[in-house]
């Protein structure tokens, strides 16, 4: 990725980039800052402003530059670096600013987040095939019975826990392979003794299966006891809408996160069950089925915020945004309902207006604290989470569940 650094030197050409109005914009007197900023100094206000940039300052000394790198803007000092969000309107103003509160350290080693997951799935598969060739090597009929028990525990823990519909098709097939393979060992038991070698296996993988199911049945049916005032819409139409996080501890990467804990991911699959087409992942945001998908009002209310002008991240990388990116928060009255991670550009309201239920709204995209396009959802009320409920939607929403409208 081309790398762009702020310096004064820039200020005689037409336009900048965002670096560069940035950078102009930290160096500059306090005087002269609305007339580089104005809507960032209405919104924020001068004295909050000051704040915010002294301590800027605190933590990365005396601004020598404004640097875009692959993880965002940095800002660089004398004693530290610190991420940075801005976006300009005519080349020339900044219209949105958001500095990280923490210091900033460049990776030594970059992993993309696609490569991490691909590495997490090639040691499980392989970890699948070891048991499922240990079955084949059973000494008995009591060691197959618990071999294939720990195979099953570790299909239970794929199936509960990794998303399925995540994985790419390819591996999903070998996945489904092997618990066929793992099962057709079954033809040697005619011939091995009742008994002769791995008499503790069987409880050890009757242990496993009781331990896993009875966690994952524990994680799909919590409830945080506090649930929306009414039932929403649910904001999809017309397709599979595949929850890859929702549900309880453990399966929800949301519920460290008071206000988010009964927050839901959203994401469209096809009939078989694949979340991409064509080329795959790799061919950009176009190639996920839920990107571009219209986004309905799942309620009616007032809209508190709306923002619509942030870009769309490349799928597997996350660049330093606002962290709902684009969305749309209602207030029905009762609680507030958060959609996040929409396309840029598609947001239909303002703050201020009114909606209801069935209203277009935008698009699912993919900009905020996203690698992938999905849909963010979540309500909450006094700075809490709440458990969400939709019409026609019954059972619970949790990670593996599909949701049909």
């Amino acid at each position: 990725m081309r790398e762009e650094t702020g310096k004064p030197a820039d200020s005689g050409r037409t336009g900048h980039s965002a670096a560069d109005i940035l950078y102009r914009f930290l160096t500059a007197e306090r005087a002269h800052r609305e007339s580089l900023a104005p809507r960032v100094v209405a919104a924020v206000g001068g004295e909050r402003l000051d704040r915010i940039l002294e301590s800027t300052r605190e933590r990365v000394g005396d601004i020598t530059g404004v640097r875009d790198n692959p993880d965002g803007l940095v800002i660089e000092g004398t004693r530290g670096r610190a991420l940075a969000f801005a976006t300009t309107g005519d080349g020339h103003v900044l219209d949105g600013l958001l500095i990280s509160p923490g210091a900033y350290r460049v990776p030594r080693l970059r992993i993309p987040p696609g490569v991490r997951a691909a590495l997490v799935r090639a040691v499980w598969v392989l970890l699948l095939a070891v048991r499922i060739d240990a079955c084949w090597q059973a000494p008995s009929r009591i060691a197959w019975c618990g071999r294939l028990l720990i195979v099953a525990a570790g299909y239970l823990m794929l199936a509960g826990w990794g998303a399925p519909a995540r994985l790419p098709w390819w591996i999903r097939r070998v996945v489904e392979a092997g618990a066929l393979v793992g099962l057709a060992s079954a033809c040697r038991l005619p011939w091995l003794p009742m008994s002769g070698g791995g008499e503790a296996e069987p409880v050890v993988g009757a242990a496993l299966v009781a331990v896993f199911g009875w966690f994952l049945v524990r994680a799909r049916r919590h409830r945080w006891g506090s649930a929306v005032s009414r039932p929403l819409t649910f904001p999809l139409q017309g397709g599979n809408w595949y929850i890859v996080q929702g549900g309880g501890p453990g399966l929800n990467h949301h519920t460290p996160f008071p206000e988010q804990r009964g927050a839901l991911d959203v994401i469209q699959v096809g009939p078989g069950g694949a979340r991409a087409r064509g080329a795959g992942t790799r061919a950009g945001n176009g190639s996920f089925l839920v990107y571009g998908q219209i986004l309905h009002a799942p309620c009616d209310g007032t809209v508190v915020s709306a923002a619509g002008h942030i870009d769309d991240q490349e799928p597997g990388t996350i660049r330093y945004q606002p962290p709902y990116g684009n969305h749309v928060f209602i207030d029905t009255g009762a609680e507030i309902v958060k959609l996040a991670h929409l396309r840029r550009g598609t947001v239909t309201v303002t703050t201020g207006d009114p909606v209801r239920a069935g209203q277009v709204l935008g698009e699912v995209g993919n900009s905020g604290n996203s690698t992938e396009p999905h849909l963010h959802i979540h309500a909450e009320r006094d700075g809490l989470g709440l458990d969400l409920e939709f019409t026609d939607v019954t059972g619970p929403l949790c990670r593996g569940r599909t949701v049909r409208t």
